[in-house]
């Protein structure tokens, strides 16, 4: 395993710093000093982060998510810990806690000597004793691997390329006379401009596949696949079995995660056959990911691999452990859903074609510019309404966490109108005091909520001062289900002690779309008239 993931970061390390290489060679020949001083620029902050990232997040993690790193662990937990640590050369990491019910674990620091692993209490009270050390392995495994020394080292690429960009292209005409090496110069500056956003490709796909590496760190050290895809379909889906009192026993109950942060905020289903998850539902909850094509473009555009693969690829070890694979999914897609694909990539994208039509238009017949613009304007109103209708539909019908996950036709283009009835467990972003949002639990799971008013400093306060107080409260909350791969339902009102809130934003915006297009549709009227 080892060999496997030096070869991968090591191949990986080599195509990027060699494309930098050829690069800052070019950038140095054409503009000399300056291109020099913008890199060492860049690598001195990146030095300088990596050097102080630790302390910053400590920082950060006691300040604005209360974390705790002095509270006990289970003695399961610490003993497995502990054993790990021995094995492979690590220092005993430093452990937070935070009190929050959303579940989530993640590790940084510098190297193996100076590691730290975050726990929220939601992990202790969704996952079993196996499956909490599983997790806790996945993180070991980024600390084993070095994940987080090479994922800053290849992440100065793409900062010196963009310094290169950013040098190369604002550079004063006035510096020198040669016009034809300023073109050159300007021209690496582009081609630096496009290999840092492939650069950062490169890098995306070296970190879902540091994900799959932390995983085999899992299985192998654990010899439990089973328990650590368990734990993804708990944490990432939301499939889960509560002990008795919703709790498991946590001793005296006193940017390397689990899970993409963005992603990985669908929660937990307690689907339960007698005392086994079902696994008829487990696949239902995988057939979006499974089949909707938007899942594979957040695939690609996420620092992890989608939940259903890794547990397919965990499944898949598990013969070597003498388990029965935990699932394979075997459901037969009923259509291809690429034509509802390529109708929502033409509503998200209409309004922006519309402006270049306009602005083409406006170039080729200039004597008809005014009224090009004022029919550009109106269809650019009208194709943005229909596109913030599709994510906003009327209909609202009450659904359960469970239901929702087996949505295949939802997207961030398309919503489902939905009520959602449960209990407020905690924040969106576990622990963070300035995140306004919730996860909420019902008989089935838990779901993320995004809570947005109009303005920003609304949300802050609101997460400052307001929030906590609805935590264990029942609420009903009305919105709109979507996915992005993320599921999570965008509040529209909610109840709570017997009391409707509503958030603003939906309100607003259409009363702008309203205005908008009555004050262009008079504009252009009377334009036509004069």
């Amino acid at each position: 395993m080892k060999r496997k993931v030096f070869g991968v970061s090591l191949f990986t390390i080599t195509c990027l710093y060699g494309l930098l290489a050829g690069i800052v060679i070019l950038a140095v020949m054409l503009a000399g000093g300056d291109v020099l001083y913008g890199i060492i620029g860049s690598l001195i902050v990146i030095i300088i982060q990596f050097l102080i990232s630790p302390w910053l997040t400590d920082l950060s993690m006691k300040l604005f998510y209360k974390a705790d790193f002095n509270s006990d662990i289970p003695s399961y937990l610490k003993d497995f810990i502990e054993e790990e640590c021995d094995k492979h050369n690590i220092i005993y990491p430093k452990i937070g806690f935070i009190d929050d019910g959303a579940p989530n674990a993640f590790t940084y620091g510098r190297t193996k000597k100076d590691a730290r692993i975050v726990i929220t209490r939601g992990i202790y009270d969704l996952l079993t004793e196996e499956e909490v050390k599983a997790v806790v392995a996945h993180e070991l495994g980024h600390i084993a691997h070095m994940d987080i020394l090479v994922m800053t080292a290849v992440q100065a690429v793409p900062l010196v390329l963009y310094a290169i960009y950013q040098v190369l292209t604002k550079r004063e005409k006035s510096k020198s006379n040669n016009n034809d090496a300023e073109n050159k110069a300007a021209l690496i500056g582009y081609i630096a401009l496009i290999l840092y956003f492939i650069s950062q490709y490169f890098i995306l796909w070296l970190s879902r596949t540091r994900e799959y590496y932390a995983d085999d760190f899992s299985v192998t050290e654990t010899r439990n696949p089973n328990a650590l895809a368990e734990a993804l379909v708990k944490i990432g889906f939301g499939l889960s079995i509560s002990s008795s009192d919703g709790k498991n026993d946590v001793s005296s109950k006193n940017a390397l995660g689990i899970f993409d942060k963005n992603a990985g905020k669908a929660m937990t289903l307690a689907s339960i056959d007698g005392n086994k998850l079902n696994k008829e539902k487990i696949k239902n909850s995988m057939k979006w990911e499974m089949w909707n094509p938007w899942a594979k473009w957040f695939e690609l555009n996420s620092t992890h691999p989608l939940i259903s693969r890794r547990i397919n690829k965990i499944s898949k070890r598990s013969e070597e452990f003498n388990q029965t694979p935990y699932i394979m999914f075997d459901l037969k897609k009923p259509e291809s859903y690429v034509d509802d694909f390529l109708l929502e990539v033409f509503i998200y994208f209409m309004p922006l074609l519309c402006i270049l039509t306009t602005i083409i238009l406006c170039i080729i017949l200039k004597e008809y510019m005014d009224k090009i613009i004022v029919i550009g304007a109106l269809l650019t109103i009208i194709l943005s309404f229909i596109k913030f209708k599709r994510k906003h539909k009327s209909g609202y019908k009450e659904k359960t966490v469970e239901e929702l996950l087996g949505e295949i036709k939802v997207s961030h283009v398309t919503s489902i109108p939905v009520i959602l009835k449960g209990t407020i467990i905690g924040r969106g972003n576990p622990g963070c005091i300035f995140n306004e949002d919730f996860v909420i639990k019902d008989e089935t799971g838990i779901m993320f909520l995004d809570y947005n008013q109009p303005l920003s400093i609304i949300n802050t306060l609101f997460a400052i001062f307001k929030s906590k107080e609805y935590f264990d409260k029942e609420v009903i909350v009305k919105g709109w289900y979507r996915r992005s791969p993320m599921p999570y339902v965008e509040i529209y009102e909610y109840i709570v002690d017997g009391k409707k809130k509503k958030i603003w934003t939906y309100g607003l915006i259409m009363t702008l779309y309203i205005v908008g297009f009555i004050i262009t549709a008079l504009f252009g009227a009377a334009l036509l008239f004069i």
